[in-house]
């Protein structure tokens, strides 16, 4: 949604703001310094991964958590910092428990080697994904995405979640998918939160669950793209606490996904990874 605002700006950058209007793709100074603007902010994306809650919940087997468990020559966490840096977030932050952050940094490091800067944000005790976000309440100052670190989300258009997060005024845009397109949890049953959307207005957000949802019902993705107004809200978890609260004020939206993301949680989840 654009708003009419009124700005001054020095007559030597207009002219360079006019020096790329080229009647074609940019047609006027309006939409050059949108596109300015866009272009700066894409250089300075900020991800969050979430590797929360209690690390012996997470062990698939004796030496790997679902973060970093193999797949070939890479690991989960890995596929996911590379997506991210291949859509320009270069500042990522992980939270996590202690052994948790300590398997993951072995294998990433800072990030430096992927193009981006990593801080682990460590958690003493993780009562819910809510609680663990409110950590980073002195960091995250603008839009930031949110990905949970146990899931393969190659297929998904994370760049088209984020662009369409700017064209309204909501404080949440939720990924959302089929829930017959999601993968894995066959030995470890995935918890799915759906969700009842009008146009791309969240108007419900269930609580997560472990039974059976219907294939054709819209269900949360484990991606999201928010504004830090939402760590203002109240509650344990994002889907069962902040979501709902959000959906009844207005303020959740969603993108739909013609993909779906695989889960990690068990060995036997690693065979849907091609």
């Amino acid at each position: 949604m654009k708003e009419k605002i009124t700005i001054t700006l020095d007559g030597k950058i207009l002219k360079n703001v006019d020096a790329i209007v080229d009647r074609i793709y940019i047609r006027n100074r309006s939409q050059a310094i949108e596109y300015l603007i866009e272009k700066r902010l894409d250089e300075d994306k900020v991800a969050v991964i979430l590797a929360t809650g209690p690390e012996k919940k997470f062990k698939i087997n004796s030496k790997e958590y679902r973060f970093t468990a193999k797949l070939g020559n890479t690991t989960v966490i890995e596929l996911a910092i590379k997506k991210l840096r291949e859509k320009n977030f270069k500042k990522i932050f992980i939270i996590g428990e202690q052994k948790v952050l300590t398997d993951i940094f072995n294998l990433v490091g800072d990030g430096r080697r992927y193009g981006v800067s990593i801080k682990f944000i460590e958690e003493e005790k993780s009562p819910g994904t809510a609680e663990s976000i409110r950590l980073l309440k002195d960091e995250l100052k603008g839009t930031f995405l949110v990905v949970f670190g146990d899931i393969i989300f190659d297929k998904m258009d994370i760049e088209k979640l984020w662009k369409h997060h700017f064209r309204h005024k909501g404080f949440a845009t939720l990924m959302v998918t089929s829930s017959s397109l999601i993968k894995g949890g066959g030995k470890t049953p995935i918890k799915k939160s759906p969700v009842k959307v009008e146009g791309n207005v969240v108007i419900n957000a269930f609580h997560k669950q472990t039974s059976k949802v219907d294939e054709d019902t819209l269900v949360f993705s484990s991606i999201f793209v928010a504004e830090p107004e939402i760590l203002h809200y109240s509650g344990y978890s994002l889907e069962n606490d902040v979501f709902p609260k959000l959906a009844e004020k207005g303020f959740l939206y969603s993108y739909l996904s013609s993909e779906g993301e695989i889960h990690i949680h068990s060995e036997e989840d690693k065979k849907f990874v091609k």
